[in-house]
């Protein structure tokens, strides 16, 4: 289970210092968060990489696919409990006493997926939609399933809307979802919390309406909202708000020390321990062990704690000299990596460094190399 951890890191890693296009890696990892799920066993652990490997087909498609995918994903229904959610009238309920309903499910689909919290749905909204979704399951923990005979009979009313009925149908899930991702909240909701990763903590309430009113207009196809978030003129004022999340700052120190995709697929399981995950794991991001459902915080102050500062310093020293990728000139190299944003103080301060490691590592560990 270790290994299949490393080996997903290691895909990423690759994927990320290899990608012409750093936007599509990024929007990948927003996706992944945003549907995280987190493998509390250890045999769950192929299951967790294997649900974000399912989300990177359709981050540029619909966000009804990409809903439809991250929610009925074995790993989704273990994580979330579904797996444990039987309709409390259903058959194998009267034949079983003591089965019952579990929501955990319906209120992240609701709270995190969708319509976000303070959304127009009630806790009857919540109830009616985990009892539409009984009957999903994870087929020996590995495969999706459906079973009516988990399912509650009759049907359910979510948001105003009657849905399914007898027997119970998978296409009636999948109506609810479809609806859900149409929903005026959920456009909004996204738009809001793209413009936060991307953007900054506040991002211009133009952006936010914009990027909304680009989803309701193309019925949530998602390249018309990247393109509004691209384009937008509240979007292009160079702010570097963001303090960049482990995996992002050790994926950007990799590319600007010269790695590519196939330098980073080489390195053996303890090179990756040693220059990524044991890094990450100190700088506050264990990988794919988020903090919970709603996955990792995007506030600076999250990531910038004594504690988390001296691990993001102690990589910049020690990473060039594992991956034996030390720049011979470290002015030459802060222009490549910084580029525009290398400031006055650190130009003078990389040529007064004592050493070359130091002077790397001054880069490294700058304000302007954590920022984006």
């Amino acid at each position: 289970m270790n290994a299949l951890l490393l080996e997903d890191l290691r895909l990423s890693l690759a994927r990320a210092v290899e990608a012409p296009d750093g936007f599509r890696e990024r929007l990948w990892a927003f996706w992944r968060d945003h549907f995280t799920v987190i493998a509390k066993r250890r045999q769950d652990v192929g299951l967790s990489c294997a649900h974000g490997a399912a989300l990177r087909p359709h981050i540029t498609g619909n966000f009804k696919t990409l809903l439809r995918v991250a929610v009925t994903h074995p790993m989704m229904l273990i994580y979330l409990d579904q797996t444990y959610s039987v309709g409390p009238n259903s058959r194998r309920a009267q034949k079983r006493p003591g089965l019952g309903l579990n929501e955990n499910l319906a209120r992240e689909v609701m709270e995190l997926h969708t319509l976000g919290v303070g959304g127009s749905y009630t806790q009857a909204d919540v109830r009616q939609l985990a009892e539409l979704f009984t009957g999903m399951q994870a087929d020996s923990g590995e495969d999706f399933a459906f079973a009516p005979n988990l399912a509650e009979p009759g049907a359910e009313t979510v948001l105003g809307k009657s849905y399914g009925g007898d027997p119970a149908r998978l296409e009636d899930i999948h109506a609810v979802l479809d609806a859900l991702a149409l929903h005026p909240d959920t456009a909004r909701h996204l738009a809001r919390k793209l413009a936060v990763h991307f953007v900054g903590p506040d991002p211009d309430p133009a952006l936010v309406s914009a990027m909304s009113e680009a989803y309701a207009a193309a019925g949530g196809a998602l390249m018309p909202v990247y393109r509004v978030l691209l384009t937008h003129p509240a979007a292009l004022r160079p702010q570097f708000l963001k303090v960049r999340q482990p995996f992002d700052h050790v994926a950007t120190g990799l590319r600007a020390l010269g790695l590519d995709g196939a330098a980073v697929m080489a390195r053996k399981d303890k090179d990756i321990r040693a220059v990524a995950a044991g890094p990450m794991r100190a700088m506050g991001q264990r990988w794919l062990v988020a903090n919970g459902p709603d996955g990792w915080p995007e506030a600076a102050e999250d990531w910038i704690s004594p504690q988390q500062l001296s691990a993001r310093i102690n990589w910049a020293l020690r990473a060039p000299q594992q991956l034996d990728a030390r720049p011979e000139d470290p002015m030459a190299f802060a222009k490549v990596a910084l580029g525009p944003r290398l400031s006055p103080a650190l130009a003078q301060a990389v040529p007064r460094a004592e050493t070359r490691a130091e002077a790397v590592a001054l880069v490294l560990a700058s304000v302007e190399f954590m920022r984006r």
